[in-house]
């Protein structure tokens, strides 16, 4: 993140692989992300920034489609 450190819990938005995620830990140059409603952690390698409202908002609705699917989180 350019200009602070995010911190464990802080939702953020991978520019690699364009999602936003709640980072979980940080292990050397990688960070853990794992995304805001649950689910498999993925490693970031940077650059990260804090997550917008909207893409906040984003993650929570496809969060609550893919509930109503059945599927598992």
């Amino acid at each position: 993140m350019i200009g602070q450190e995010p911190q464990v819990g802080d939702l953020v938005w991978d520019e690699a692989t364009r999602k936003v995620g709640r980072l979980m830990d940080r292990i050397g140059t990688r960070w853990q992300l794992r995304p805001a409603g649950g689910g498999r952690e993925w490693d970031a390698m940077g650059p990260l920034r804090p997550a917008t409202a909207a893409e906040s908002l984003s993650a929570g609705v496809a969060r609550a489609n893919a509930r109503s699917r059945g599927e598992q989180l």
